[in-house]
């Protein structure tokens, strides 16, 4: 048997795509898997901030569009990258272990969030982050940030910035952990939705496939949480134009809950916590559409019909 992943070129993506590979390799030794290389919109939009391109699925789509036609099985991606609505026919299938979901600070070594000098330029293309650190830090000078997470470092040691803000997650799995200056708390910085976990998207009916993936990748934990916080973002549905945050984390059954959803500037920021009981998929559902609900009810809809131009 043979499995196709089709997956994104950048280093990150070939060794989320790679990791999943030896994984099934390795628990199903007869099973042959490809790795097949897909240029998605995001990879060829390099110079314009996400929030104004405001696509959902910029890489995702045709990786999805190559699995409806059958050319690819699976394919995985950081999950925070996955928008809440999938394709008729598509399924998330497994999510891995989560990696460090946190947000991690890099300044060539020279400071800490506290210790940035006073005006120095932070880069980061995200609302999410933008938000809060207009909130930590009004005093900074925020500016743009994309490409790969290398193409970032890169442009951080040219000294195009004094500091940069990546999710923890991709710079470890990279090798690049000595980079890292400090790693924000969630109680400081909430993450972005599913941020940490790799999603394995594939074709409903494909059950032979499924089973295998889910045998080999699932871990149940990351699978309650990303329900958790994609229902979050399902109910908010905000995607990458309204600053926003979801983490559940999930301790011996039971959730601790983390969200926000705030105006571009942080001077409307709507927080909210607390301890869910969750035993079911279903319920880690429910929970994630009931914080939203009440994110919403504070104050957050009506940041949403500004930011969304909804009547």
């Amino acid at each position: 048997m043979k499995i196709r992943i089709g997956t994104r070129k950048s280093k990150l993506a070939l060794w989320q795509s790679e990791w999943v590979k030896e994984q099934i390799e390795k628990k199903f030794p007869g099973v042959e898997v490809e790795l097949v290389k897909i240029t998605t919109k995001g990879d060829k939009i390099l110079d314009v901030p996400l929030a104004k391109i405001g696509d959902k699925g910029l890489f995702t789509k045709e990786i999805e569009e190559a699995m409806l036609r059958g050319e690819v099985d699976i394919a995985v991606h950081s999950l925070k990258d996955v928008p809440s609505k999938l394709p008729d026919g598509l399924t998330l299938i497994a999510f891995s272990k989560r990696e460090d979901p946190r947000d991690a600070f890099l300044s060539c070594g020279k400071y800490t969030l506290e210790t940035l000098p006073q005006g120095a330029t932070v880069g980061t293309s995200s609302l999410r982050r933008k938000a809060q650190l207009k909130i930590l830090r009004p005093d900074l000078n925020i500016k743009d940030l994309r490409g790969n997470v290398d193409t970032r470092i890169r442009k951080l040691k040219e000294g195009q910035y004094d500091a940069i803000i990546l999710a923890a997650a991709g710079v470890k799995r990279l090798g690049w952990e000595n980079e890292i200056d400090q790693i924000l708390p969630v109680d400081k910085m909430i993450p972005s939705v599913s941020q940490g976990i790799l999603g394995i998207e594939g074709r409903e009916g494909d059950d032979e496939i499924i089973r295998i993936v889910r045998k080999a990748v699932n871990c149940k934990s990351s699978e309650i949480a990303a329900t958790v916080e994609r229902a979050f973002l399902r109910t908010v549905e905000g995607g990458c134009q309204v600053p926003l945050g979801c983490y559940a984390e999930v301790k011996e059954g039971k959730v601790h809950v983390r969200a926000f959803i705030s105006d571009l500037n942080g001077e409307f920021f709507y927080k909210e916590e607390g301890v869910f009981r969750v035993n079911s998929i279903e319920e880690a559902d429910r929970v994630g559409t009931e914080v939203a609900e009440r994110l919403l009810s504070a104050g957050g809809r009506e940041i949403l019909k500004e930011l969304l131009g909804e009547k």
